[in-house]
């Protein structure tokens, strides 16, 4: 399976799929979505310090004797964990439990009020020395991103946030494409809070003999994002790698983005100063 690559700012490339290891916090649970994973082609994971699971990607990366420069690993500081000195720390344990020495992405997972700049810095000396080739933010908005620009050196490689069909943010992913910046969206499946029962998702899915799921991560895809579906369920996570063999015409995607209704099911940044 060649999965396709985004280019990043920084020269480095994403794949343009990762296996979302949100609330995956059972080894047991963990392990069996992993091992499917691989086995369906995977090699991008997004984990988090907030998702206490580093240890369980670590250790499963050993276990299935994986080269780790064929992998793409992300991890982001926790909330807890920011400002300059406890952001370096935090990230030397995730680098232990991850049981490398580097990753592929580090992010800041939250616009924290009052520590994002002196974060930031830190994610920037990180990069400098090494330990994270590409470095970025997650659920910044334009404001947030625009306030950046006051006090960054580098410019985010990545903005990940909740995106959808129901949460479409157009402005923000225009912002950010136009400021080179790479947009992952978590939550591409709204947490299965619509879709389902969708007619225009139902039709498109029919048209193509796919189902909702992949036509919702197929809509992602063609607005040139990268998408970071969750689940634990083997036979989901075969499914959510089955997006690369169909495309949506005009009138799909034109149909789709009518569906946009700004459903939030998770962290709403907007009112964050």
């Amino acid at each position: 399976m060649n999965i396709p690559m985004l280019k990043m700012n920084d020269g480095h490339e994403i794949p343009q799929i990762a296996l979302g290891l949100w609330q995956v916090r059972n080894e047991a649970e963990f392990n069996t979505a992993f091992d499917a994973a691989v086995q369906g082609g995977y090699t991008h994971f997004d984990s988090a310090q907030y998702y206490q699971n580093e240890q369980f990607l670590g250790a499963s990366v050993k276990r299935n004797n994986l080269n780790r420069e064929d992998l793409f690993i992300t991890t982001k500081i926790a909330n807890d964990n920011f400002g300059f000195e406890s952001t370096k720390q935090s990230f030397e344990e995730s680098l232990q439990k991850l049981q490398m020495d580097y990753v592929d992405l580090l992010l800041l997972h939250f616009p924290v009020t009052g520590l994002r700049r002196e974060s930031w810095q830190a994610l920037e000396e990180l990069q400098a020395a090494g330990k994270a080739k590409s470095i970025g933010v997650s659920n910044y908005t334009v404001r947030h991103l625009e306030e950046m620009q006051k006090y960054a050196k580098v410019t985010p490689a990545v903005n990940q946030v909740e995106l959808h069909v129901f949460l479409q943010q157009p402005e923000l992913i225009a912002y950010c494409q136009g400021n080179g910046i790479v947009v992952e969206a978590y939550s591409p499946l709204a947490h299965a809070k619509a879709g389902a029962d969708d007619p225009v998702l139902s039709s498109i899915a029919e048209k193509h003999h796919k189902t909702y799921a992949q036509v919702m991560l197929r809509f992602l895809l063609q607005l040139n994002l990268v998408i970071l579906p969750k689940s634990v369920t083997p036979s989901r996570i075969a499914e959510n790698m089955q997006v690369f063999d169909f495309e949506l015409d005009t009138a799909d995607m034109t149909a789709l983005k009518q569906l946009d209704r700004n459903l939030r099911t998770t962290w709403d940044p907007t009112n964050v100063e």
